[in-house]
């Protein structure tokens, strides 16, 4: 719970009536280190109107703030913008409770609502495009297939310009601030980012499509389902999400390593060695050391994937297997990469470390530099050569 369950207001009929999660740590892989909150909005016209709902263990912090406003049993339509658990935990229980006169949701939403709760809501589709009265008001609906699920759309308040984005434009941030302009710049950059990296990095392309399909709508406000809400400046927001659908790289590189006897971490320092020589950016993420998802964050803006690893029992390192795995599922564009490793007797995990890279489309600038148990000044100098290579190339795709 929250330190009060009282909504919050964000224009003179629209209010915040979301929960706070402080002790979420984990949110399917992805690492929550600074907790969520799960945004759920009330919407005060003629027929009054809730904007999808919450977690399931926060029903009742969400009902409490609903009702500090309106009592709930007066709300008349239910908005569900996106089927994931995280904004439909509790909307049967909140449809019991309410018995709302309709609930909308795109087509794919109602397929996703039947397959998760196995039972008749008794939602409505509406179309991309469509408008919904709500008396006084009108909301327009927008679908945003794969972002990032294909049934989630945007809704857009054009008499008080606030575009509803579920997970587009949000962060997993729990804090007792509701709105963007109060938190820290650093925090808010570095959590979008992160958010970004990790949802919906692999839908990119529908990233496009979905700013140029709300580029024409006024926003004076976004309203996403996790985290802060942009009340000023939004276009800041759309701007950080133009860039990162580009995937332009950038002159950075990401050296993603791990190491048994520090062979392979001493030719990781070398090869950043080389890259830094040339003036671009090395960043060093030991897997086993740094969470995946924080990894993700690193990649979403590098141009280059540069991957050490030592050799086990034939394999590839274990840690390196689940980030590059991870990575590949991100679909990650434009990248320059590079493999180096040390191994005792049979160097397979070099080799697959090549295979996982090509698996992910990215192209080698150089033969890997592999090196037995320990590697001596010549070695050393080799991988200095490689960061050299790499950052050549990187800076070509500037």
């Amino acid at each position: 719970m929250g330190h009060s369950a009282d909504a919050v207001r964000i224009t003179d009929d629209v209010y915040w009536v979301g929960a706070i999660d402080r002790d979420l740590r984990d949110f399917h892989g992805y690492s929550t280190e600074r907790g969520t909150t799960y945004n759920a909005f009330l919407i005060r016209a003629d027929n009054i109107t809730l904007v999808d709902t919450v977690r399931a263990p926060f029903f009742d912090e969400m009902m409490a703030r609903i009702a500090s406003v309106v009592d709930p049993s007066r709300i008349d339509f239910i908005v569900s913008n996106h089927s994931e658990l995280d904004h439909t935990g509790c909307l049967p229980r909140t449809v019991a409770c309410v018995r709302p006169e309709k609930i909308f949701a795109s087509a794919n939403g109602l397929k996703a609502l039947a397959a998760h709760f196995h039972t008749d809501l008794g939602a409505t589709a509406v179309a991309d495009g469509e408008t919904v009265s709500l008396g006084n008001r009108t909301l327009a609906f927008y679908e945003t297939r794969m972002l990032h699920w294909p049934d989630s759309m945007f809704c857009h308040l054009p008499e008080e310009e606030l575009l509803f984005s579920q997970d587009g434009f949000g962060m997993h941030l729990a804090s007792d601030e509701r709105f963007a302009d109060e938190i820290d710049p650093a925090v808010l950059h570095e959590e979008t980012a992160k958010y970004y990296a990790n949802i919906l990095l692999p839908f990119s392309p529908m990233v496009k499509m979905a700013l140029e399909k709300t580029a024409g709508l006024r926003i004076g406000a976004i309203l996403p389902d996790h985290g802060p809400l942009w009340r000023k400046n939004p276009e800041r927001v759309i701007e950080w999400y133009g860039a990162w659908a580009a995937q332009k790289p950038a002159a950075k590189a990401l050296i993603v390593y791990d190491t048994m006897w520090y062979s392979t971490e001493a030719m990781a320092g070398a090869v950043a060695d080389g890259l830094r020589a040339e003036g671009v950016e090395a960043v060093l993420c030991r897997a086993s050391a740094c969470h995946r998802s924080n990894i993700a964050t690193e990649y979403l803006e590098c141009g280059a994937l540069v991957v050490g690893t030592p050799t086990l029992n034939a394999c590839m390192f274990p840690a390196l297997a689940d980030v590059l795995s991870y990575l590949k599922g991100l679909k990650r564009k434009n990248l320059t990469g590079a493999v180096f490793g040390s191994y005792g007797w049979n160097g397979e995990g070099v080799a697959q470390a090549k295979e996982a890279l090509a698996a992910m489309k990215i192209p080698l600038v150089a033969e890997p530099v592999s090196v037995q148990y320990v590697p001596d000044e010549p070695a050393l100098e080799r991988c200095r050569a490689l960061g050299h290579e790499v950052a050549r190339k990187l800076k070509e795709s500037l």
